[in-house]
């Protein structure tokens, strides 16, 4: 029962996140607010006419001078709303060519964008609807004075609004406020994700090794796409009791039409061989519901892919190391910024690659990342990209020192091997690459060799120097502060 909450609780979060992506769903639900309010209102004029007078949101205009207010004024939110759509379309544009077409997300999740074409849309229809109901030609001539002093206030918060959007679109195309925001959310998944589940617990020892284990039901694709979702409690859920599942695929892997991605054991399974198609209806509708719970689209998200903020972030500096931009110092940022997730992530438990569920469900995610692997997918590009550059080189190499004194600290001894392979490769690579002085040379190896700095400088490092006046040795301090 707990597996099924959990189950309709991830689907509303599924679907708030793609409504927050959509340009157009906070502007309906604006308009459709308006429509209303405007209705109510002028109900209200039409049947108590005259007692809003004196009242301070009242605005008394003649029927005239009420027809022609309203008419500039749907006509100029209007036009705004057009202006802001297309400011945010360049924006985007901006986005795009300058960090990584990855990074769009980021820009069109922006809630107070939505909100500034929300209002100006809603202020145009509601300006419409009490210009409808304006009588010039009465005897006397009729003008809803209450909807007319409403409008007058929504004209004001339009401007305010509008200048509010420009401040905001000027900073969010800053990138250090592109790469705090992504890394803000990977950060996120990656304590979404460390989140201890109190109904699962790894196998017990005598559980069947599933990687190995023979026979079957296939769990084939339904269609191609990113694996955007695969939570382990709504994979569990989705199996009845005694069942096992293999998945062989990972949040963030591409899959196409037909690609078997999970193999599927029910219980008292004893078939042997390759795995089968599903033939009874209990494996029917056990597939038909794993199938459910794997989230497969056309892009990925930031819901449940720690790699994917990895990738966005190292997206925009090999951008920026490329020749059309040559901004070596956005790609040492971004190389920072990469080495505070990595420490997140790194200073974290890894959660068991099989665990166990209510009533003998058992899954196996075999082909999940490990921290290895993300110390690839952060550096093996950007060491390609940025050896010739000897400040983006130094930036990753004492980010690489962080990650081995942090690895180290929280004992996870196994990642060391890769962040040091990392540091040899980049120093064989600037051993021989051309255009490189003697000087740049000595002065990558001094960062690698820790000779002339604190593994966290450029980091947010404090001084030598603790809160207390003693002395802290090289290392002590993380890289947002703490000890």
């Amino acid at each position: 029962m707990r597996g099924q909450r959990l189950w309709a609780g991830r689907a509303v979060r599924t679907y708030a996140y793609r409504f927050r992506e959509s340009l157009f769903f906070l502007p309906a639900v604006l308009v459709v607010v308006a429509i209303g309010a405007a209705q109510g209102l002028l109900a209200i004029d039409r049947r108590h006419q005259g007692w809003q007078d004196g009242l301070p949101l009242t605005f008394r205009m003649s029927a005239g001078a009420a027809q022609t207010f309203l008419s500039v004024l749907a006509a100029a939110t209007i036009t705004v709303a057009a202006t802001v759509f297309s400011l945010t379309v360049v924006s985007l544009q901006l986005a795009s060519s300058q960090f990584s077409p990855r990074v769009l997300h980021t820009f069109i999740r922006d809630r107070f964008s939505q909100s500034v074409v929300g209002v100006l849309v809603a202020v145009f229809t509601f300006s419409v609807l009490v210009l409808r109901d304006v009588r010039t030609d009465a005897d006397p001539p009729y003008s809803p004075s209450l909807s007319t002093g409403v409008t007058v206030l929504l004209a004001i918060a339009s401007v305010v609004l509008i200048v509010g959007y420009l401040d905001h679109l000027t900073r969010s195309l800053q990138v250090g406020r592109v790469l705090h925001t992504i890394g803000r959310e990977t950060k996120a998944v990656i304590a979404a994700s460390a989140r201890p589940d109190p109904t699962l617990a790894p196998a017990p020892a005598d559980a069947p090794d599933l990687r190995v284990r023979p026979g079957g039901v296939a769990v084939v694709a339904a269609d191609d796409g990113w694996i955007r979702q695969a939570g382990t409690a709504a994979l569990l859920a989705a199996l009845p009791p005694g069942a096992a599942l293999l998945l062989r695929t990972r949040v963030g892997a591409f899959v196409v039409e037909g690609q078997h991605i999970a193999t599927l054991w029910l219980p008292g399974d004893a078939s042997a061989g390759e795995p089968a198609p599903a033939v009874d209806d209990e494996a029917v509708r056990t597939v038909r519901a794993v199938l459910a719970r794997i989230d497969v689209g056309v892009t990925r998200t930031m819901q449940e892919d720690v790699d994917f903020g990895l990738r966005q972030m190292t997206d925009i500096a090999l951008r920026a190391l490329s020749a059309a931009i040559n901004d070596p110092t956005t790609a040492v940022e971004a190389i920072l910024r990469i080495g505070g997730v990595l420490r997140h992530l790194l200073a974290g438990e890894p959660p068991p690659d099989v665990v166990a569920g209510p009533a003998g469900r058992l899954l196996c995610r075999a082909w999940e990342l490990d921290p290895a692997e993300y110390v690839g997918h952060a550096f093996d590009q950007l060491r390609h990209a940025g050896v010739g550059h000897p400040a983006v080189c130094v930036a990753m190499l004492r980010t690489l020192r962080l990650q081995i004194w942090v690895a180290e600290r929280h004992g996870r001894h196994a990642v060391v091997p890769a962040l040091r392979r990392q540091m040899d490769l980049l120093l064989d690579a600037v051993a021989t690459a051309p255009g490189l002085t003697e000087a740049d040379r000595d002065a990558v190896h001094a960062a690698a060799d820790a000779a002339t700095d604190s593994p966290h400088h450029g980091m947010g490092a404090r001084p030598r120097n603790g809160p207390a006046g003693v002395a802290v040795p090289a290392g002590e301090w993380g890289a947002d502060g703490s000890v």
